[in-house]
């Protein structure tokens, strides 16, 4: 890069980072605003309706009622035929809140447990500025999802033709993440969350009085065998250099000390990076719980369902968008060696229908995820809304816009230039 394409792209990155700061109050109230109202999957009518009169306000043609109460927000600039897709998700957790916060929720039980009410607020930001002082050439297609709590949300979208209706030559996500520095990005490669599947277990025994176990097939003895068996799939069955995890999070069964009941039922969590293992996650878990009730005399039935997949970053686009970091947020908010995490997206569907990255950004030293003591560090907020104009200008660049010149070929034109 010669020295007065890096000024030229220092000082374009300083306007969008100056123009976002500036208004960058007006969303940090907006985000606490959306706290303050959290709603549950397919439910987010209230902040659908905030979403869509800002877009409209700002200039984007507005699409709403995708998926129930999913938004599309889409601008056209100049001439050019390339597209690019953003999505933020809306949804809350039904969670009780516990923070304390002035601006804590005022729904009881559900709260913005997740930073959604965050990610919402930071597209909105990149969104004012992309309409008021965008640099670009083509099209964006702003996207605010429903339901990825619940991992359906994305997927009703794409069912209801998200791609067809508003075309994405690619798509890109971001997760606001605790424990990583406030408002450095982490950019991954191939797996970057896993997939998450459920089983709902139920163990058939022979009641009976405690007193005489001897009487009885005693699921709730068989449930912990059954447990601890499950463990040896990973241990035993999966290849050390890959990924799985299998959780127990539930087991009820009974209901007095005294009294051995006649079934017990489990629900578990199974997670992995690769199809491979995935597919034998589904085989094995029912085959062992199955074959370990058997020989105890007790009968298992076991639901086994697909959730949604893994997040799987493609190559070109990840590089991109780290590219992009680098470019406008330093190489110092760059986290080096950012690990895959082990928690579960429903922004896998987007990136199976179009190539893209999900990113994540830090949240710094605040409560975990789903916690009811979490909340969304505003400090991101600015940081994130900058990324996101940074990225949409070079991924549609304007060649002839005064005193810029984009110095990052976007994936789309790297292709073009080696066919």
């Amino acid at each position: 890069m010669s020295s007065s394409l890096s000024s030229q792209l220092t000082a374009r990155s300083e306007q969008i980072h100056a123009a976002i700061a500036l208004a960058n109050p007006q969303f940090v109230a907006l985000r606490h605003e959306l706290h303050q109202h959290p709603e549950l999957a397919f439910a987010e009518f209230r902040t659908a309706g905030k979403v869509a009169d800002l877009l409209r306000a700002w200039g984007y043609q507005v699409s709403t009622g995708i998926a129930g109460t999913g938004v599309v927000g889409t601008l056209r600039r100049g001439t050019g035929g390339k597209s690019l897709g953003l999505r933020a998700d809306m949804d809350a957790l039904p969670i009780q809140e516990a923070t304390g916060l002035p601006y804590a929720s005022q729904n009881a039980g559900v709260m913005h447990a997740c930073g959604h009410d965050g990610h919402t607020a930071i597209l909105l930001a990149a969104a004012r500025f992309l309409a008021l002082e965008g640099q670009f050439d083509g099209t964006l297609q702003l996207i605010f999802q429903p339901a990825e709590e619940t991992g359906s949300g994305a997927r009703r979208m794409i069912e209801e033709g998200l791609f067809e209706r508003f075309p994405c030559d690619a798509v890109f996500g971001l997760h606001n993440w605790p424990g990583v520095s406030c408002g450095h990005i982490g950019c991954i490669e191939g797996p970057a969350m896993a997939s998450v599947d459920q089983a709902h277990i139920t163990v058939h025994g022979k009641g009976g009085h405690g007193a005489e176990p001897h009487t009885t097939v005693d699921p709730v003895l068989v449930s912990a065998h059954v447990i601890t068996a499950l463990q040896s799939i990973v241990a035993r069955n999966v290849d050390p250099l890959d990924m799985g995890v299998l959780t127990v999070g539930s087991i009820h069964g009974g209901h007095a000390s005294n009294v051995i009941p006649d079934s017990v039922e489990l629900k578990l969590t199974a997670r992995t990076f690769r199809p491979e293992v995935r597919s034998l996650l589904q085989q094995r878990v029912p085959a062992l719980v199955q074959a370990q009730a058997a020989s105890f005399g007790a009968v298992a039935e076991v639901d086994y369902r697909l959730g949604f997949p893994p997040v799987c970053n493609h190559a070109r686009e990840t590089a991109f968008a780290s590219a992009v970091a680098h470019a406008t947020l330093g190489s110092q908010r760059v986290a080096a060696d950012f690990r895959p995490r082990t928690a579960s997206e429903d922004f896998a569907f987007m990136l199976q229908a179009r190539p893209g990255s999900f990113l994540f950004f830090g949240n710094g030293d605040t409560a975990s995820l789903h916690s009811p003591r979490y909340d969304f560090n505003d400090e991101i907020l600015p940081v994130a809304a900058a990324y996101w104009a940074g990225l949409a200008e070079h991924y549609l660049p304007v060649l002839s816009a005064p005193g810029y010149a984009p110095a990052l070929a976007a994936p789309h034109d790297r292709d073009a230039q080696h066919a």
